[in-house]
């Protein structure tokens, strides 16, 4: 039997009451199906339901096969061996213990058919680009992104009939993204791939567009359904020109029917008045104007009725989803002000900077390196959260980080109380404001952070850091398009393209960084040294 997901009249709401779906249906077959949507359209949510992560309130999951889930904020225990992220540790036990001359039974039993399974699992490593990790070091010592690939690697062993991926590429370096790819493009059976990583949506069958609790299906990959919804969206507007022009016309002709028909009233009472006919006649005249009157003007009303329905339809099928607008506080830093200072820097996982390094007024700097070569680790130094093993690291401005995992929000704390953790002495009406410009209006403002998409946490935390007083001059950020939709990464690098302040982007997202106006970059790999885009090719 071939793989195959479906969801029935699925209804889901949040502890607090907000809802999400309700009786959604959706099916996958097999093949490979980009999941897209603005952020908090529900696109993480279905996939944890759909893996047994949630509870729907009614309706059913129904999956043919294994189901297999990546999800989109990865957390593993530091402890844990590879082998037991892997989830061949009592299997590798078991055969070293065979091949050490122990033949028990229970050994015959882990091991089952599955004999090759070290090779298998040092195979599947070494095609995401993790072969010098091996089985036997722990999880504390590979980065965020090689954790990502962990988890993967782990699902591709287990080789499951459902393929759920929420946000893959996230936190990883421009090699391992292209490992990713190569694994998403040659997997079989059903594969949902969450994500805004549009090299990695052009590798996808199909497309679901999830929309205010409804999915429209697009064939092809993300470029046919850009130039498919760009399609449908000049016929939409067409049709809403078209609405409002008849709308215009049917006001016009009402008010000349009713200018008519006051007219011809008005002659009416006349002729009764002047009773130039018999009195009988007259009020039959009379009364039967009155009659045709009141039928002219309902059928006008009715025809401008219709015209307004029409323009309501036309104007709902364009899209105008609402984008963040991230008004950075005025932090200008004039031409050669010094910023930044690090000098002899030795970093707590093992990154050196010989020398001195030194960032001075508006620059925009690109941290770039392969996943665990230290940009985060950095980044937090300068930040002051790490202390460095050795050398010295100065601010001349204030400075915010972003961090990667958004994990400066407390979760039990509405979003409007989170915010205000970092601007004690602003108002309440002035937090919410500000909320406001980052789609967080009225109710959203006091929803759970608990409850927050991705993307949706990243608005909040960078409202919070944005609100924060002294306003930053030196603007850190970590893969800071991690979890946005497309249309809050073009509304960010609006933001960041006025901001005047000196910044700092450690990210992978090349299109992205190239558009923000990047002044330098480095290359973190042991040591940090300058280097340029067309030198990262090699990256990749």
């Amino acid at each position: 039997m071939s793989s195959s997901l479906s969801v029935t009249s699925l209804a889901f709401a949040w502890p607090d009451g907000t809802p999400v779906f309700d009786d959604l249906d959706i099916a996958f077959g097999p093949g490979r199906t980009g999941l897209v949507g603005v952020n908090g359209s529900g696109k993480s949510t279905l996939l944890k339901l759909i893996a047994g992560e949630l509870t729907p309130a009614d309706g059913a999951v129904r999956v043919a096969g294994e189901v297999g889930y990546l999800p989109q904020n990865v957390t593993l225990d530091t402890a844990l061996r590879i082998d037991e992220v892997l989830g061949i540790a009592a299997q590798r036990a078991a055969l070293h213990a065979i091949e050490a001359g122990d033949v028990a039974e229970e050994h015959f039993e882990t091991v089952g058919d599955d004999w090759d399974v070290e090779e298998r699992a040092l195979a599947t490593l070494g095609e995401l680009g993790l072969d010098r990790i091996g089985l036997d070091r722990t999880v504390g010592e590979v980065s965020g992104g090689e954790s990502v690939l962990l988890r993967l690697a782990a699902l591709l062993l287990r080789r499951p009939d459902v393929l759920l991926l929420d946000e893959p590429t996230n936190n990883l370096d421009l090699y391992a993204r292209r490992r990713l790819y190569a694994a998403v493009a040659s997997w079989s059976g059903v594969t949902v791939v969450v994500s805004h990583d549009r090299e990695l949506l052009d590798l996808v069958d199909q497309i679901a567009d999830l929309r205010s609790g409804e999915v429209t299906w697009y064939g092809g990959n993300f470029s046919a359904y850009e130039a498919a919804l760009a399609t449908e969206q000049e016929a939409a507007e067409r049709m809403v020109r078209v609405a409002e022009a008849d709308l215009k016309r049917q006001k016009r002709e009402l008010v000349d029917a009713h200018s008519k028909l006051a007219q011809r009233t008005r002659y009416a009472n006349k002729m009764y008045d002047n009773k130039r006919e018999p009195r009988a006649v007259m009020k039959l005249k009379k009364r039967s104007a009155q009659v045709s009157a009141g039928k002219h003007r309902i059928m006008h009303e009715e025809k401008l009725a219709e015209a307004k329905d029409r323009l309501d339809e036309a104007v709902d099928a364009v899209r105008d989803d609402d984008e963040i607008r991230v008004d950075l506080p005025y932090t200008a830093v004039p031409p050669g002000r010094d910023v930044l200072t690090l000098m002899d820097l030795e970093l707590a996982y093992g990154a050196r900077l010989r020398g001195g390094f030194d960032l001075r007024g508006p620059e925009r700097v690109a941290l770039i390196g392969r996943n665990g070569a230290g940009k985060t680790t950095l980044l937090r130094t300068i930040a002051g959260e790490l202390a460095p093993v050795s050398g010295e690291t100065h601010a001349h401005v204030p400075l915010r980080f972003l961090p990667q995992r958004l994990d400066v929000l407390d979760g039990e704390l509405s979003v409007a109380e989170n915010v205000a953790r970092f601007a004690p002495d602003a108002t309440n009406n002035r937090v919410r404001a500000r909320l406001a410009r980052f789609l967080f209006r009225g109710a959203r403002a006091d929803q759970k952070a608990a409850t927050l998409s991705g993307g949706e946490r990243f608005r909040a935390t960078l409202a919070a850091l944005m609100l924060a007083e002294p306003a930053p001059q030196l603007l850190m950020l970590d893969e800071p398009t991690n979890n946005l939709d497309m249309a809050s990464v073009r509304q960010l690098t609006s933001a960041l393209e006025s901001y005047e302040g000196a910044l700092i982007v450690a990210g992978h997202d090349l299109p992205f960084l190239e558009s923000i106006g990047i002044t330098r970059w480095l290359l973190l790999d042991g040591e940090l040294r300058e280097t340029s885009p067309e030198a990262l090719a090699d990256l990749a």
